[in-house]
């Protein structure tokens, strides 16, 4: 971690209705006594993407190179750093161990560059469990998911 850098805690979480189905991401930001919510929603989308697309939200939110601790319950994300997962796929032309292509490749080329730009420390923590601020990136993410589902709703209705 560099010592001049500011240091944000972020903490994110992803959903889907379905798997594929519409999606929801939730994050939250913290530096010092500031803290910001954030959320959206992408229809025909999956979990695992909405967990990497949380974590390219808040990370892009930063304004400047942060020292960041990413607090996340999706293995998929912290191993994929943590494990060294991104080095193996990249040595091996963005296919996995047993030679399939890597999914969701647009969202790690994305969320590499980040962490390029970062220092970031990914940080597994227990999903659905007793973390206040994952609970609130799940409730954030479901939100989003309801948000989606409702203006889906709306639009397929007659108009009056």
């Amino acid at each position: 971690m560099s010592e001049n850098r500011k240091t944000v805690n972020i903490y994110t979480d992803g959903a889907c209705s379905g798997n594929p189905g519409p999606g929801g991401w939730g994050a939250i930001l913290e530096f010092g006594p500031h803290r910001k919510e954030m959320s959206g929603f992408v229809a025909g989308t999956t979990n695992n993407r909405m967990e990497l697309f949380a974590a390219i939200s808040a990370l892009g939110a930063l304004k400047e190179p942060c020292n960041v601790k990413l607090y996340s319950d999706s293995n998929y994300l912290v191993q994929a750093f943590n494990d060294h997962w991104i080095d193996n796929w990249k040595k091996n032309g963005w296919k996995t161990s047993n030679g399939t292509k890597v999914e969701n490749q647009d969202l790690w080329f994305i969320l590499t560059a980040q962490t390029k730009k970062h220092n970031v420390e990914f940080i597994k923590v227990k999903g659905h469990a007793d973390h206040p601020e994952n609970n609130r990136c799940d409730e954030l993410a479901r939100e989003a998911v309801q948000q989606l589902m409702k203006m889906e709703e709306e639009s397929r209705r007659p108009a009056e």
